[in-house]
């Protein structure tokens, strides 16, 4: 078969060159320019990452780094870097590959690029949800965290529920959870005209999104989270697969199309919900990340890895860019900046090919 494919007569499309990862019995067939690429963004996250270490107030040279991160060195540099930076950093990774991950299952699975957590409702019904919890006075990380998944589950299986007509349509979906979306911060609205100055002042900077404050409380439970849904969730890659061939395709391949779909939106849901529990509702880092890591792996399929690095490298970038040019402004604001325009780029080429009917 290979020395078929690489006659020209044979094809006119070369296979793309495959990898193969092992780690213990499990086995990944990869492409290797997907494999490259996403090396390549992993560098790049590196290089943020150390700036985030380095840059601020008090300049930390990056060999001292290693020794603080180890318990270290002088006081004052292990106050910095394990107190202060280092669990914003993390914090700032974490969550811009759960915002990454999240939007490309949900764009995946429904066919369209504009659905994405933040447009379909699930970081609003999150929001809600946390910010309940904020006005009532249960601000401990954990409380907030149960309180923001709890709050995008209704709103997810609301949206689902909505938009179901025999199946789910990725434009019809995208519709119901604007609405939805637009509902559940009129209750966030009310919420703050029912609190106090001082939790209404704490729940508005969150509800920018914000890196600022993060400590190992907040580092924990999304590192939990994460490790429990990340597994499974990419080696539900091979159905996302299945799906994008269409119902019947994947029927015939002996998938149960809603079950497989309805999981693989559950993991999105709680991948976003958890990510706005630790920083807030970021803006359109979920809508993006997708949609850059295809591009620049140049892969028109499943490019799971690659969103969840791409999206860390955009939250982390724009938290240094909010911090050290913006006046240290909260990092939704520094993302919303670029993700307005590219919305509407995206309504604008979606309306050119005819996708919003």
């Amino acid at each position: 078969m290979t020395d078929l494919l690489d006659r020209p007569e044979a094809t006119s499309v070369r296979a793309p060159s495959r990898a193969v990862i092992r780690i213990g019995p499990l086995s990944w067939r990869v492409e290797r320019r997907l494999a490259w690429t996403s090396l390549a963004l992993l560098g790049v996250l590196l290089g943020i990452f150390a700036l985030s270490m380095v840059l601020g107030d008090y300049p930390v040279p990056l060999a001292d780094i290693p020794a603080a991160v180890l318990g270290q060195g002088p006081d004052d540099i292990r106050f910095v870097v394990t107190t202060l930076r280092l669990p914003r950093a993390l914090t700032g990774v974490l969550v811009g590959a759960a915002f990454g991950l999240s939007g490309a299952l949900l764009q995946r699975v429904t066919g369209n690029v504009l659905a994405s957590p933040d447009i379909v409702g699930i970081t609003a019904g999150a929001s809600a949800a946390a910010v309940a919890l904020i006005v009532i006075g249960a601000t401990s990380v954990a409380t907030v965290t149960l309180g923001a998944l709890a709050g995008g589950i209704v709103v997810a299986v609301l949206v689902y529920a909505l938009a179901w007509r025999q199946g789910v349509d990725g434009y019809r979906l995208v519709l119901v959870g604007i609405g939805l979306s637009s509902a559940s911060m009129a209750v966030v609205q009310y919420l703050l005209t029912r609190a106090d100055l001082t939790d209404a002042s704490q729940a508005m900077v969150w509800l920018s999104g914000s890196l600022n404050g993060r400590s190992w409380d907040h580092v924990v439970p999304i590192t939990l989270v994460l490790a429990v849904l990340v597994p499974p969730t990419l080696l539900g890659g091979r159905s996302l697969r299945a799906l994008q061939l269409g119902d019947d395709a994947a029927r015939q391949l002996g998938l149960r199309v809603e079950t497989a779909r309805g999981l693989l939106v559950l993991a999105s849901v709680l991948l976003a919900a958890v990510a706005v529990a630790a920083a807030g509702p970021v803006a359109f880092v979920a809508l993006a990340a997708p949609a850059i890591a295809s591009r620049v792996t140049g892969s028109g399929g499943v490019a799971l890895v690659p969103a969840m690095v791409v999206g860390a490298c955009m939250l982390l970038g724009a938290d240094l860019v909010a911090q050290h040019l913006l006046g240290g402004l909260p990092v939704g604001v520094a993302t919303a900046m670029v993700g307005a325009p590219y919305l509407l780029y995206l309504l604008s080429a979606a309306t050119r090919i005819g996708v919003t009917r």
